[in-house]
């Protein structure tokens, strides 16, 4: 079955700091685009950031540029999120998923193998 697996969300106070990990199963990263997601309740899901599991390269949204970096380990097949500086509107479930394809922003419609999705709260 192909799929990713997320974990490490959980909850945190504005300004502190989480990492996110995404395993895929039954898929190799190396050909595809490995994004994270989130959504608010009530929100439609947006992405967040992107990874070329070809060359690495990365695209960030406006909204977490500077607080979020997205990695990956193709050895281990598992991308990571570590978020920085997080904020209460960063209150979302975070899931990942891949694509074949790469063109500006971070289409949902375009991924697929999307896993269950790890939940993150920021509040005092």
């Amino acid at each position: 079955q192909l799929q990713f697996v997320e974990s490490g969300g959980g909850s945190v106070q504005p300004g502190g700091s989480l990492r996110l990990s995404c395993e895929a199963s039954g898929f190799t990263l190396d050909n595809y685009y490995i994004a994270w997601f989130h959504q608010a309740p009530g929100k439609e899901r947006e992405g967040v950031a992107r990874i070329s599991g070809i060359d690495g390269s990365t695209y960030y949204a406006d909204s977490v540029k500077g607080r979020f970096i997205i990695s990956r380990t193709n050895a281990e097949n598992t991308v990571y999120l570590a978020m920085n500086s997080l904020e209460p509107e960063d209150t979302a479930v975070y899931s990942c998923a891949a694509s074949p394809f790469s063109a500006g922003a971070i289409d949902p419609a375009l991924y697929a193998y999307w896993g269950q999705g790890t939940q993150v709260t920021v509040a005092s």
